[in-house]
């Protein structure tokens, strides 16, 4: 395969751009992914109220949201591998930019509806920036991802802290909240270098429609299966929708000359232990954030658990979550070194598994319970780091932002399906009173047990020449 510049290349874009000015650039995109995946949820309820959209209708604005995301992966991770990562990135932050403004404009039920998933495009981030990265620096690759990692959840509790703070004068205020972060993504992404010469390879369009149809049906029956009933005809119907539409897809491409996922990629174990050790620990963190702010609000003079907290307290223990999800991000590149691939992927996992476990035991005090969320957040920083660092390094070049956006629709699955159990374990012991001690005994055991499986994934883990 030909490694030289494509056409149009100029002098200018083969000039090495210093490390801290491509990094700080890159950092400035995810900042705008995380502000952006953090500021919206704390908004909806008083947004709700002030444009008279029904709790139906914000749900259905998450549904959109989560349906847009499973689209855009594949979609922006296979253009930046064929037709250039730089090119892709610019264009998924002017996606997120313009449903940025267009929410704070003119906020409406149409306006969130297509605003977020304009904003869907964030998925494409970090796939297409460890594109960039991968070639332009790749000695700093590691550190590289555990940097936008760390800014990326340090920003999504940052920007859940200031819109909620603008949302006390106004709760469209709140939506402004990005507005500065989306400007500056759009000067970084001009400032970013390219990423690897790209193949030009023909898109796979039946395939891709194939596998979008597939990911939507899956998400809105995980999504939309609560509410629908788990045994319901549209939640089942969905999901084997869903499941034929995958099926055909794998069958398609495997059958395909220009395929739109490398067969041989996905069943590379590397990549398939990286994508599980995602998916199990997603299940246990992600899967576990909305049942936190539940236990965080709870009185414990009415239900006999909780803290007793506010909206401002329990954004509060989120950003302290996120902030120690930072500095564990942010020493992933030397633990890798020092400790290795599997060891530290399996102590992501046992650190979680840590911070249930105390839950068990010592939950009836601030203090027991934020020593948990500190643990918690811990293993989150380092196993978001870890994984996205790892899960690219035994493809081939141009299979890159393929391989990281593998990755995140892991993630997204896994947070899908734990949120999905967890919303159960929580129905069933809902009482008038409301939410059972019962029901967090048991969702803490099974985060614990899910997050210990997939620390034993983690040391299943063996690195691999990368494939030409």
């Amino acid at each position: 395969m030909s490694t030289q510049s494509p056409p149009g290349t100029d002098v200018a874009d083969r000039r090495r751009l210093p490390i801290t000015a491509l990094l700080g650039s890159m950092a400035l995109v995810e900042l705008l992914s995380g502000v952006t995946q953090g500021y919206l949820t704390p908004l909806l309820p008083s947004l709700g109220e002030g444009l008279h959209i029904t709790q139906a209708g914000q749900t259905r604005i998450y549904l959109l949201s989560q349906l847009a995301f499973a689209v855009w992966t594949p979609l922006l991770a296979k253009l930046g591998d064929s037709y250039g990562y730089r090119r892709y990135l610019r264009i998924s932050i002017a996606l997120v930019a313009v449903g940025t403004l267009l929410m704070a404009v003119r906020p409406s039920s149409l306006t969130l509806s297509v605003g977020v998933v304009l904003q869907a495009a964030v998925v494409g981030f970090m796939p297409l920036l460890i594109g960039i990265l991968r070639h332009r620096a790749p000695e700093h690759r590691r550190s590289g991802v555990g940097i936008l990692v760390g800014v990326l959840t340090a920003a999504v509790g940052l920007g859940g802290v200031v819109s909620g703070s603008l949302s006390e004068h106004s709760a469209t205020l709140g939506l402004w909240a990005a507005v500065p972060v989306a400007v500056l993504a759009v000067v970084a992404g001009l400032v970013l270098p390219d990423g690897a010469p790209h193949t030009g390879e023909r898109f796979p369009v039946l395939q891709f429609v194939l596998l979008a149809s597939g990911l939507v049906g899956v998400v809105t029956a995980l999504s939309l299966g609560g509410e629908w009933g788990w045994t319901s005809l549209r939640t089942v119907g969905a999901l084997v929708a869903g499941l034929v539409m995958l099926a055909a897809w794998i069958a398609t491409d495997a059958r395909s000359t220009t395929p739109l996922v490398s067969m041989r990629m996905l069943t590379t174990p590397p990549v398939a232990i990286v994508s599980g050790v995602t998916f199990c620990l997603a299940f246990s963190t992600i899967g576990f954030f909305g049942a936190n702010a539940i236990f965080l609000g709870s009185s414990p003079a009415r239900s006999g658990i909780g803290l007793a907290y506010g909206p401002q307290a329990i954004a509060l223990v989120a950003l302290a979550l996120n902030v120690f999800a930072l500095g564990s991000s942010l020493s992933t590149a030397t633990l890798l070194r020092r400790l290795g691939e599997r060891y530290t992927l399996a102590l992501s996992g046992v650190v979680i598994a840590a911070a249930f476990l105390s839950l068990l035991v010592w939950h009836d005090t601030p203090t027991q319970y934020l020593v948990a969320i500190a643990l918690l957040g811990l293993g989150f920083g380092g196993y978001q780091a870890s994984t996205r660092a790892l899960c690219v390094e035994c493809v081939a070049e141009t299979d890159t932002a393929m391989a990281a956006g593998i990755n995140e629709l892991a993630l997204s699955f896994g947070a899908a399906i734990g949120a999905s159990v967890v919303g159960a374990i929580i129905a069933a012991h809902q009482t008038s009173a409301g939410v059972t001690l019962h029901a967090y005994l048991w969702l803490w055991s099974v985060c614990a047990v899910v997050a210990l499986v997939g620390a034993g994934l983690g040391l299943c883990y063996r690195a691999r020449e990368v494939q030409q």
